[in-house]
């Protein structure tokens, strides 16, 4: 067995920028052909247009994740441009972060709808598939916020929490026709995200972390990039946290 996921289909949700990106890269060079979606074609293409100018496969979809609809017929369409969806890596995310005290429904439910209910849409919409071949690999990307809690991100910390739920249901279920689910937890990764932040507060969060550094994308997507191999086969329904020990 290898690091190598030639001839495999992959989605990744999230794909136009950041984390959901340096996945689609990745994955791209270790053989998989890439549908990079996003909410933002303009992203999703310049991505794909990444790959292929890199000699990859890939192509760029426009999407909102909290559609059902939308996901089932944009999965419909991946399938049928690429011959499948082998792998899915559930990475799509929004932040609206106030405390409890101010934050407004609407915030509170439009991050539960792209991060959580987003991940559930395309697992439902890519299973099938993948059930019928006998192989397939999902990985979520949850967060670390999403097991220690986060002041003024009750929604997103909810989301993220919500999402290892998913993961080791969807394990269960799927096991027994050689499906593995997944999840990553990334910590303080730098990411525009991250960047936004003041001096101060970034310095404060890094302080906390062991390694007294920021991760990288790349570090969320090496662990993406085992988990989907042949060398991760044995691995399901598991929590792997990117985070340089932020939390322990």
């Amino acid at each position: 067995m290898e690091l190598s996921i030639a001839g495999k289909k992959a989605v990744v949700t999230g794909g136009g920028a950041g984390i959901g990106r340096e996945i689609a890269l990745k994955f791209s060079r270790a053989g998989a052909a890439i549908a990079v979606c996003d909410v933002v074609k303009e992203g999703a293409d310049k991505v794909a247009a990444e790959i292929v100018a890199a000699r990859g496969q890939a192509k760029g979809y426009a999407v909102d994740v909290s559609s059902f609809a939308a996901v089932e017929a944009v999965c419909g369409q991946i399938a049928a441009d690429l011959g499948g969806i082998d792998i899915l890596v559930n990475n799509a995310g929004i932040t609206r972060d106030n405390l409890l005290l101010r934050m407004s429904e609407d915030d509170f439910d439009r991050v539960i709808a792209v991060n959580l209910k987003g991940a559930f849409n395309f697992t439902k919409a890519c299973i099938r598939g993948m059930m019928k071949n006998r192989w397939g690999r999902i990985i979520n990307i949850s967060s670390a916020i999403g097991q220690m809690g986060n002041a003024g991100q009750a929604n997103y910390a909810a989301a993220k929490a919500g999402m290892i739920g998913l993961t080791k249901s969807a394990a269960k279920e799927l096991a027994s026709r050689n499906v593995t689910v997944n999840a990553v937890a990334p910590g303080f990764i730098a990411t525009a995200m991250t960047e936004k932040l003041d001096p101060a507060t970034r310095e404060a969060y890094i302080q906390g972390i062991p390694l007294k550094r920021a991760g990288m994308p790349a570090d969320v997507a090496n662990a993406c990039l085992f988990l989907a191999s042949d060398l991760a086969s044995y691995i399901t329904g598991q929590v792997i946290r990117i985070d340089g020990g932020m939390l322990m």
